[in-house]
């Protein structure tokens, strides 16, 4: 364990099923830091968390990976410490305990590794089918579950607060050099918001809530693997499943990277992963259920480039890759600029979706 953190090692220290653990960082995910631990022929991946998340988060994980498993869908695992916790805290840095940097609190979880690979966009209507197949087994399973799940520990998925943070950097950081461009952005985000008609009250399920492509882990043959697992689990709660299939079709349906300023929307990859989602659905659906899966991802791009386009100018929560643009700001506004283009290609296709829904 040479050269890791001295915080990484106090967390390993806390698991009992940890002797003489192997330790590998992984480098994948803007928001945890995430490492694989191998101990003897059994698997981990250990994260160090993001102290935006509420600690309660991980007991929404216990409820739905312990469902998860009883109905045969794979999934990773919590492992508990030694004292019987679902996360290592590395204590109060008030009290001169460990802390992160910033001074949060620092805190670790461990999991069961699961095998497989991730791929950042959807390649073909194979794979999105089959990736319908497995958010299908996934939703299937918790249909039924009774539990209250915790809040994440932020606004996530609140369509009017984002837009209110988005207004609120356009106001507080005119000194930006992007504030021009962001401004723009903003003013075109209010006017499409502006159009929107209610989807009317509809039913509140158990979601993922972060189905981008690279969360799903396929196996078997190249070009030939299958949907096998779902992963990042923390932002699990209810939600209409508009929200949930938005989220998911904003990622699978754009041919282009996420951090591309030009999308490039794949009505067959949203067709086959929607029949197949269908098809393999366990339970029914109200009639306005399906009727808003149709507007699903214009509003989740909408959402999503006025959070980007917020974080350009605060530039403090998304992380951003230095190989490819020179600032946070930079590689957000880009990722604003994509969500804005995705959305004009969904809102000129949404009749067809709506055909295709609804028969």
């Amino acid at each position: 364990m040479d050269d890791l953190p001295v915080e990484v090692e106090q967390a390993l220290a806390l698991y009992p099923v940890l002797s003489a653990p192997r330790v590998t960082r992984v480098a994948q995910g803007w928001i945890h830091q995430t490492y694989r631990v191998e101990e003897g022929d059994r698997c981990y991946v250990l994260q160090q968390l993001n102290p935006v998340f509420s600690p309660a988060v991980h007991a929404n994980i216990e409820a739905v990976t312990a469902r998860l498993a009883e109905r045969g869908v794979e999934t990773p695992l919590l492992e508990r410490t030694r004292d019987g916790a679902l996360f290592a805290d590395l204590g109060d840095p008030g009290s001169g305990d460990e802390a992160t940097a910033d001074g949060a609190r620092a805190r670790f979880r461990l999991m069961t590794w699961v095998d497989g690979v991730a791929f950042d966009t959807c390649s073909s209507t194979r794979h999105a089918a089959s990736a319908g197949r497995l958010v299908a087994r996934f939703h299937g399973a918790l249909h039924d579950l009774h539990h209250d799940f915790a809040p994440l520990g932020f606004a996530f998925r609140d369509t009017a607060i984002y837009f209110e943070e988005l207004a609120s950097a356009v106001r507080d950081c005119g000194d930006h050099p992007l504030h021009a461009e962001v401004t723009r952005i903003a003013h075109e985000i209010e006017t499409v918001a502006s159009g929107w008609e209610p989807l009317g009250a509809l039913p509140e399920r158990v979601v993922h809530l972060d189905l981008k492509f690279n969360n799903i882990l396929f196996r078997g043959r190249p070009g030939d693997e299958e949907a096998a697992c779902l992963i990042d689990l923390d932002t699990l709660s209810r939600m209409p499943l508009w929200v949930e299939l938005g989220d998911a079709w904003r990622s699978w349906c754009n041919r282009q990277p996420e951090h591309e300023p030009g999308a490039d929307y794949d009505a067959g990859v949203f067709e086959a992963s929607a029949r197949a989602w269908l098809d393999e659905l366990c339970f029914g659906l109200e009639r306005a259920e399906i009727a808003s899966l149709a507007h699903a991802i214009e509003r989740v791009s909408i959402e999503l480039a006025a959070r980007f386009a917020a974080d350009a100018l605060r530039e403090s929560y998304f992380g951003w890759n230095p190989d490819l643009f020179a600032s946070s700001g930079a590689h957000n506004l880009s990722r604003a600029k994509g969500q804005l283009s995705l959305h004009a290609q969904a809102r000129e296709s949404r009749d067809e979706r709506l055909r295709f829904l609804l028969g």
